[in-house]
């Protein structure tokens, strides 16, 4: 099975990697191009045996399942252009959340779905988030869903939650990241800990967390009560949490939601013209 991936970017590059260190797909089962050649020939000389090209059409043209990996913006001028050469048995994957498989439906005549990524899944690990089409063939549906459970557990979604449930799987790396990040600084600002010595730290317990989750040793409610010992530390720094964290996760949703739709009313007006 030919797979074509369109867009070498971070989440296009990760996938390319991913099915090829997953050994779900061969390098030469790949063709992938960019618009800036130099980045799909970086991946080339990671993967020799990846296939290039400058042309989307050699890759429309090679592949069964093409995953589009670019910008929302880029999609109605790729298909405006290529929808001629797309036959009805191949399968077009799209990964961004603004653009809905129905629309992608309306314009093209082919197999659709929807696989949003997370970085996660460069460890072969954590989920995708994947939308079918109504038209999309039963043989489609398996052979996406193989490819990407051999890099994620994919979780099936209903368009109606696409953007929370990408703030979780596929945004949450970072916000989690960036908190802990922030966890850091104060650690070595407010003690004697340099900052090295802190990241190490953080990072083991995170890794740890992560295998404490996956073996259903714990849920998140029983972890905190485990570790919150009746009148200890863990319960004051809590307490600190709980009262200064308020409603920043409903701002950080809400503010989401709103980029989120604003990117899909222009995504419609796009679509309105082909």
């Amino acid at each position: 099975m030919n797979i074509g991936v369109i867009g070498t970017g971070n989440m296009g590059s990760m996938l390319i990697s991913s099915f090829i260190d997953s050994s779900a797909v061969a390098p030469p089962q790949l063709m992938i191009t960019n618009r800036t050649i130099s980045k799909a020939e970086r991946l080339k000389r990671t993967y020799p045996g990846i296939q290039i090209t400058s042309s989307i059409e050699d890759v429309i043209n090679f592949a069964h399942i093409i995953f589009l990996c670019v910008k929302p913006h880029e999609f109605y001028p790729l298909l405006s252009k290529h929808k001629s050469n797309i036959s009805k048995d191949q399968l077009i994957v799209s990964i961004t959340s603004p653009i809905t498989c129905e629309q992608l439906e309306d314009e093209l005549s082919c197999n659709i779905a929807r696989a949003i990524p997370s970085i996660t899944n460069q460890a072969l690990s954590g989920s995708s988030l994947i939308t079918f089409g109504k038209n999309c063939s039963e043989d489609c549906r398996k052979k996406l869903l193989q490819l990407m459970k051999s890099i994620s557990n994919p979780v099936i979604i209903d368009d109606s939650i696409t953007r929370i449930s990408s703030d979780i799987a596929s945004c949450g790396p970072a916000f989690i990241g960036f908190i802990v990040q922030c966890f850091i600084k104060s650690a070595a600002s407010e003690t004697n800990i340099s900052e090295d010595k802190a990241t190490k730290l953080a990072s083991e317990m995170l890794i740890g967390l992560g295998k404490l989750l996956e073996k259903d040793i714990y849920t998140f409610p029983t972890l905190i009560e485990k570790v919150c010992v009746k009148g200890g530390i863990t319960g004051e720094g809590i307490k600190i949490l709980n009262e200064e964290i308020g409603d920043v996760f409903n701002k950080l949703i809400a503010r989401t939601h709103e980029k989120y739709d604003e990117e899909r009313e222009k995504i419609r007006e796009q679509f309105k013209k082909i």
